[in-house]
């Protein structure tokens, strides 16, 4: 019996442990494009050349990511974060081993988080070529009707 305890004891400390030791502070975000090759910047400063692109950020930043290649217009898109599955299980290793210290830590890191979408699409949109025009073509008018006859006296 002491020994079930024990090895339930070891596999709980083995598990679990605070997301900050665990995880970490930063997270790797791709971020892609289609067209692919554009170039890619963040509101965090980060840029690449060309996509696809892979920036480390930290856990609890929420950014927008740009990205622009010529003929395309720019494209953006938000990227936030979320409490995963991992981090959650840190954040109940640290109640279980770690105490309200760990809690703390975890939450002032942003360790327990992770950023969505992961991997992130910008779908760029084709620039209009000189002279296109979105509108609708308005069809020419009908040609008359054979039947029509003259007005008498005209």
């Amino acid at each position: 019996m002491k020994i079930c305890i024990f090895a339930a004891l070891a596999a709980a400390l083995t598990v679990s442990g605070c997301a900050s030791v665990v995880r970490g502070t930063t997270d790797k975000v791709s971020i892609n494009s289609n067209p692919p090759d554009a170039a890619i910047r963040t509101s965090l400063g980060h840029s690449c050349p060309a996509s696809p692109c892979t920036v480390e950020v930290s856990r609890k930043e929420s950014f927008t990511a740009f990205a622009e290649k010529e003929g395309y217009k720019p494209g953006s898109i938000y990227i936030g974060t979320n409490m995963s599955g991992k981090g959650a299980a840190g954040l109940a290793g640290n109640i279980l081993v770690g105490g309200l210290i760990g809690v703390g830590v975890d939450a002032m890191t942003g360790a327990t988080l992770d950023h969505f979408p992961n991997p992130a699409l910008i779908t760029l949109v084709p620039v209009e070529a000189p002279g296109e025009s979105t509108k609708a073509m308005v069809p020419p008018p009908a040609p008359p009707s054979k039947n029509n006859s003259a007005r008498p006296g005209v």
